[in-house]
């Protein structure tokens, strides 16, 4: 058993899978032709959400920005209120939301290693569930009671062990080259930092070991694949103490930013493939930045550059891309403190949405704590996001606001309060993730 200390930072978000047709969810090998998204729905549109019914959020009134109070487990916070993070919450008051939705969560899934059936049945090691795991490690690494801390250590090994998928990958063994399917490597290698068994890493690096030696570097054809398995190459990066893996991440990093062109360099945003790029835009002639997409890069970049040693070669280039993204994001929250569906363009499904907003959160609190972010600028950025998240927790832990799987900002609409995505993992995941950092910010 591992020792019940905290342990270090955890992985982030996760994304879609391959096919020029197919949206974000998760499945079968496709390497990833251009497009992106991932085989959940088949090419649909994700399923829109259903009415959870009239449960009330926790703590009983959302932000509305620069003054009032968001409640939650009987602790405030100001949101956005005074200069640099006087407005962030207490510790305990985000440990506790925290908790509880992570406990809804496990109440409806108490083993990991069953299939999830939504329309179908797919593994439990796809990348929705591995992002959750992501999330459940950020949590296992702030938790200061033993017991909980234990017991989350303890679901995740479980979930890795599963008998159908024993530390392999989902759908594509080790010959796959799909990043969803890639995802659920980020969670093993952490898991085997924290007690080493070759069997947890073997798969993935055998996996990442062909695309190192291979010269294609054109995989990740739509962003959501650079938060599903750019971390897994700066994780084995790091473990090895060699260059290869940093290279290869680094020319399938730029592949998407600058060949395929997803990253536009004036606004500092991300098109979510190649599809989304001029001419297209939404029906209201504007540039279609989806806020979920542009979260797991923010999310990727946040997740690498906290492993990846100060002289690697291209750290330089994701400081730059990283902290141009907070710049942006800043600019365009909304005074509620979430972010819209769709970032460019309120109009097109606007907001407010949790996963993207938790995402950016993420990315934000951990850049003011290592320093890359000005506390005074962006402080209350991050105070109003948090608080837009605690607005989001039901009193039974469940989650309002989160778009379901898809690959734009129509896709699982209404996304409202009560509406229910067609998987509670991966905004799970985001949750956690983001509230997190959140806490380690506060708790400093």
């Amino acid at each position: 058993m591992p020792s019940a200390g905290a342990g270090g930072t955890a992985s982030a978000g996760a994304g879609a899978s391959g096919t020029a047709s197919r949206e974000e969810a998760g499945g079968a090998d496709s390497g990833g032709t251009s497009g992106g998204g991932s085989e959940l729905d088949g090419g649909n549109p994700a399923g829109a959400g259903t009415s959870a019914g009239g449960t009330s959020s926790a703590g009983g009134s959302s932000t509305t920005g620069g003054a009032g109070a968001a409640s939650f487990g009987g602790a405030s916070a100001v949101c956005g209120a005074g200069p640099a993070l006087t407005g962030l919450p207490q510790p305990a008051a985000v440990l506790a939301a925290l908790r509880l939705s992570n406990e809804h969560f496990l109440q409806a899934w108490p083993d990991p290693s069953v299939d999830i059936v939504t329309d179908r049945a797919r593994p439990s090691n796809l990348w929705t569930r591995s992002v959750y795991f992501e999330g459940l490690l950020a949590l296992y690494a702030i938790e200061p009671d033993a017991a909980r801390k234990a017991g989350y250590y303890e679901y995740a090994v479980k979930w890795g062990a599963s008998p159908s998928h024993p530390w392999q990958l989902a759908y594509g063994g080790t010959s796959t080259r799909s990043a969803d399917n890639q995802c659920c490597g980020q969670t093993y290698l952490d898991l085997a930092q924290i007690e080493p068994d070759p069997l947890r890493t073997r798969d993935i690096k055998a996996d990442i070991d062909k695309m190192v030696a291979s010269s294609s570097s054109g995989d990740w054809t739509w962003v959501d694949a650079i938060q599903m398995a750019m971390p897994v190459f700066a994780k084995l990066g790091v473990a090895t103490k060699g260059t290869s893996y940093f290279e290869k991440m680094h020319a399938l990093y730029e592949s998407a930013k600058t060949t395929q062109g997803f990253y536009d360099t004036a606004n500092h945003l991300w098109w979510r493939d190649a599809t989304f790029k001029p001419p297209f835009t939404t029906p209201n002639g504007k540039s279609c930045y989806w806020s979920r997409g542009n979260g797991w890069v923010f999310a990727a970049l946040t997740r690498v550059l906290d492993i990846t040693p100060s002289n690697e070669a291209h750290r330089a280039e994701y400081v730059a891309d990283f902290s141009a993204m907070a710049g942006a994001l800043q600019k365009i929250q909304r005074a509620d403190g979430f972010w819209n569906v769709s970032l460019g363009d309120p109009d097109d499904h606007g907001g407010p949405e949790l996963t993207g907003t938790a995402l950016f959160a993420y990315g934000l609190a951990w850049g003011i704590r290592l320093g890359l972010l000005d506390a005074n600028e962006y402080g209350p950025t991050l105070s109003r996001a948090w608080c837009a998240m605690a607005s989001a927790v039901h009193e039974n832990g469940a989650l309002g606001y989160a778009q379901g799987s898809g690959s734009k900002p129509a896709d699982g609409q209404p996304v409202s309060f009560d509406s229910v995505p067609d998987f509670s993992d991966f905004p799970l995941g985001c949750f956690l993730l983001g509230g997190s950092e959140v806490w380690k910010l506060a708790a400093r």
